[in-house]
């Protein structure tokens, strides 16, 4: 709902301006004035910006331009040839998300160029400067001497002012599934963990590459977060690390033939994001990338509803089962091996967990036939996406979960084969519909097809879009893994409840796993563009449950698992681990059952990148709060005011946290559970285990409860 919004526009500029010999130089600064924008167009006709808070440099100086292939021009020399300045300060409602309400607050200038090299081509920069950073993009406007034309390259630069600190991931044209790397700049190599024999699809192009969201701390305590909003008809943006001068180069991702985007005016860039504070709590409270998307394109939005689903799903990765039917014997014929998961049977078993516990849904994969040839092959036709195998009786299932007020969630691995899938998106949607499925989850696992495309060039870029537009018309909510990395597109198309783009809870299963830390660094990364279907919830933390040489485990104590539906927000949540793992252990499975998927209010309470988050969330439409707080391989003590509960009134505060021996490695299953009243008073005192967390449910006290309830001390 709009409660406030002004627009000024002002013919020539309300901001500073300063002009001398060499250059003009524009400040604009943030609502609050703690953000300074420097835009500079000097006499030879380029034109830089650079970005101050507090006074302290949190960009300095860093170019800007355009290299198009058609027409050939370098548009890096302009006459200015006006500027517009706005102010907008509105309120806004997500259909759901972290917050009841967003305030999108920002000044912005619109910097209105011509190329100087005699080509006529009109270039527009747009500046906006919020409270919490900087976005801008460039926006090429309907006009006479540019219609159609190509992309070479984007020649935005990001240029720090020292050796940051940095927690980043190789640059890589098909996959963002790697282990984060904590270097200062000078010390990115991405030559060795881009060569992850674990990831199937990867193509790396330079050491000095690193993917977006890139989180950085500097030497006097600015943390600085660059990413980019509203990734649209466009490839995604990497960067490249020039040692000399810790310039940040953009580096888009190529198509087929090399070229980087095919535009038609007018057209405007995604926007790139620059998020700043001193305080890293900060960082994670920036609504500044959803503000930068567009509204909603769904005009009814009371379908799309957050969810928490199980699934057919973790017991593949262990071992118990597997996603494929049988093997091939003679001729065409698929005989079946006994160990196919998603049978009828096991499905009920299932769907019987989910409405006994009050879950949502019930993903299965493995359903449809293909999975026998679809691994690495680079094949066209693998899956229709409408055929089950034998022994999964799709009539069956839908009477049977309806039955039981549970939906069914579809799986939908296209093997990479997009062409395929864009064919049959239309017929699997509509067979979702007739059996009862309203969210499908999306795979892209493998190269992409047609050959020569990657995940994060344009092509596939507006297949995603097309696929969220697709979906939307059916009412049918989505789930993508291995795409691009979001951008915030979740406002402008709220049924894209979640995606993957980063390395998930599976890799424990069969990889090196992912590092204790990991958790605490993608929240400040990979979380900063949109929520993750990270399938959080695992309870047997050694996974030789059904092999016992397997090795693997997932380097998190049980209560760090709860505590990631708290830091690790997303309106789609999986109780990842197998009903029979959690019936064992039903007093902490209480806490995946009570914990919202939906919130109107959230506090960052604590936090530091790559060592800690804490975090406090109100559920949408109810007086109950949750908190969730994480930390990496040190053990770590707390203290945690829960003054965001309402003063005058005790809550039941229900805490899920590590054993005094629990430790990631040791003894990851070690718990405790204590119930206490608290009031916005009381300080919590939290002691987490290495690798370890703690989950905290708060509710309203009963009249009883606060007769036999201790008092926290």
């Amino acid at each position: 709902m709009l409660l406030k919004r002004i627009v000024v526009i002002i013919g020539v500029i309300c901001a500073a301006a300063a002009v001398n010999a060499q250059q003009t130089v524009i400040n604009l600064g943030s609502p609050d004035g703690n953000i300074l924008l420097n835009i500079i167009h000097r006499n030879n006709g380029s034109i830089s910006y650079g970005v101050f808070y507090k006074n302290e440099i949190a960009v300095s100086p860093s170019a800007l331009g355009m290299l198009l292939k058609s027409p050939v021009v370098s548009l890096t020399k302009f006459d200015m040839a006006g500027i517009d300045s706005s102010a907008v300060n509105e309120t806004w409602k997500p259909v759901w998300g972290e917050a009841g309400s967003i305030q999108n607050n920002y000044k912005q200038l619109v910097v209105k160029l011509t190329d100087r090299s005699g080509s006529g081509i009109q270039l527009q920069i747009i500046f906006r400067v919020f409270n919490d950073g900087v976005g801008f993009r460039y926006s090429f406007p309907q006009q006479a001497k540019l219609n159609h034309f190509i992309v070479s390259d984007e020649l935005t630069q990001f240029t720090m002012s020292g050796d940051h600190k940095t927690f980043w991931i190789p640059g890589d044209y098909d996959t963002n599934e790697f282990m984060y790397n904590t270097t200062k700049l000078s010390e990115v190599d991405a030559s060795s963990s881009a060569m992850s024999q674990e990831i199937h699809a990867k193509t790396f192009f330079d050491k000095n590459a690193v993917q977006t969201p890139l989180m950085m701390k500097s030497g006097g305590g600015l943390y600085i977060n660059i990413h980019e909003a509203a990734l649209v008809n466009y490839p995604a943006m990497n960067l490249v690390v020039d040692k000399n001068g810790f310039a940040l180069n953009a580096h888009l991702v190529p198509d087929a033939v090399g070229n980087k985007a095919y535009l038609q005016a007018p057209a405007v860039t995604p926007w790139r994001t620059i998020i700043v504070s001193d305080k890293a709590t900060d960082i994670l409270s920036s609504k500044l990338i959803l503000n930068l998307n567009e509204p909603s394109k769904i005009k009814d939005v009371s379908w799309i509803k957050p969810q928490k689903m199980v699934g057919v799903w973790w017991e593949m990765h262990i071992g118990k089962s597997s996603w494929d039917y049988g093997a091939t014997q003679s001729g065409s014929t698929i005989v079946a091996h006994g160990r196919h998961g998603a049978t009828t049977a096991n499905v009920k078993k299932y769907i019987d967990f989910a409405a006994k516990n009050g879950m949502d849904g019930v993903l299965v994969e493995g359903w449809n036939t293909g999975w026998e040839d679809w691994f690495g092959q680079w094949k066209e036709d693998v899956f229709d996406f409408v055929t089950p195998y034998p022994d999964f009786d799709v009539k069956e299932l839908q009477r049977y979960a309806a039955s039981k007020k549970v939906r069914l969630v579809m799986h939908h691995e296209t093997s990479a084969s997009v062409t395929n899938y864009e064919r049959w998106m239309d017929t699997a949607y509509r067979f979702m519909k007739k059996f009862g499925y309203n969210t499908v989850k999306t795979g892209y696992v493998g190269r992409i097809i047609p050959r020569g495309e990657h995940h994060d060039g344009q092509w596939m870029i507006k297949h995603y879009e097309r696929v969220m537009q697709k979906t939307a018309s059916y009412k049918i909510m989505l789930d993508a893994h291995e795409p691009v990395r979001p951008t915030g597109l979740h406002r402008t198309y709220p049924n894209f409840l979640a995606c993957e783009a980063a390395r998930g809870n599976e890799f424990n299963a069969w990889s090196v796993g992912n590092p204790p830390e990991h958790e605490t660094i993608l929240a400040f990364t990979r979380l900063m563009g949109g929520p993750m279907d990270y399938t959080p919830g695992i309870f047997k933390i050694k996974l030789n449950q059904f092999d016992p040489n397997k090795k693997e485990q997932v380097h998190t104590t049980l209560c760090k698992q709860l505590a990631l539906y708290v830091t690790m927000a997303s309106p789609l949540q999986m109780a990842a681990d197998l009903p029979e793992n959690y019936e064992k252990h039903m007093d902490a499975f209480q806490f995946i059952k009570d914990v919202a998927v939906d919130w109107d209010d959230t506090k960052i309470l604590q936090a530091e990148p790559g060592d800690y988050v804490i975090t406090a969330r109100k559920a949408k439409g109810k007086q109950s709060w949750f908190l969730g707080a994480m930390t990496d391989e040190k053990a770590r003590d707390f203290s945690v005011p829960v003054d965001f509960l309402p003063a005058g009134r005790n809550y039941l505060a229900t805490i899920y946290r590590d054993a005094s021996t629990a430790d990631w490695k040791d003894n990851p299953e070690a718990y405790v559970v204590e119930k206490f009243l608290v009031d916005s008073h009381t300080v919590l005192k939290l002691k987490l285990a290495p690798g370890g967390g703690a989950a905290i449910s708060f509710t309203p006290a009963s009249i009883i409860e606060n007769k036999t309830i201790k008092k926290y001390n």
